[in-house]
């Protein structure tokens, strides 16, 4: 099956993209939720956190505290990394099975960390949602409550926009009203549907 990698920074409105294309009733696979799911109670993974960065980050309930747990590692490149070669190998199989089971005309993997990570691998196309610095901040502060500088690190920590940009296939522009986006993506999934009907048994368009 065809798979349409979605990513974009924080505030970009990636979501609002994904949320068109499930309209048309195109199955979307979310990292985040995947990212959710690997570190339920119970599982190794937040076993291991806990173990790492101490009972801080755990909530009284036992699930994780993800505020306490992204003030450490949006401020620590190190502690960053470990996390990541904890929670990305999890996450890519959680991932890979959910595409595996789509039955739509295509599938999306949606995910912030697309073009960092391997899994782009699982993708065969990367469409980008795009806004300036500004913009992405404005929005993400407004969404999270969180304060400038928290969106600053965050942005920060992410790929340089140029470089996601330069690394898509596609790139949306989301600074415009939804109807430009509502416009955009339906340009876009009728170019999918097309790359989906030609995708051979070899993964070849």
């Amino acid at each position: 099956m065809f798979v349409l990698g979605l990513t974009g920074g924080i505030g970009s409105g990636k979501s609002a993209v994904a949320a068109c294309f499930k309209a048309y009733g195109i199955k979307v696979v979310d990292a985040d939720i995947a990212a959710r799911k690997v570190v339920e109670p119970g599982m190794p993974a937040l076993q291991a956190i806990a173990e790492h960065f101490g009972e801080q980050v755990l909530q009284a309930d036992g699930t994780m505290d993800r505020a306490a747990l992204r003030n450490i590692v949006f401020n620590d490149d190190q502690q960053r990394l470990w996390l990541e070669q904890l929670l990305h190998p999890a996450i890519g199989e959680w991932l890979k099975s959910e595409l595996a089971a789509a039955t739509s005309d295509y599938a999306i993997l949606e995910s912030p960390l697309l073009l960092e990570t391997e899994q782009r691998k699982s993708t065969q196309r990367a469409l980008v949602v795009d806004v300036s610095k500004e913009l992405q901040i404005e929005r993400a502060m407004a969404r999270d409550d969180n304060s400038r500088e928290q969106i600053e690190a965050i942005i920060a920590a992410q790929l340089p926009r140029e470089e996601r940009v330069a690394r898509a296939d596609d790139v949306i522009d989301n600074s415009g009203s939804l109807a430009d986006l509502q416009a955009a993506v339906d340009t876009l999934h009728q170019q999918y549907l097309k790359i989906a009907a030609t995708f051979d048994q070899q993964g070849t368009a």
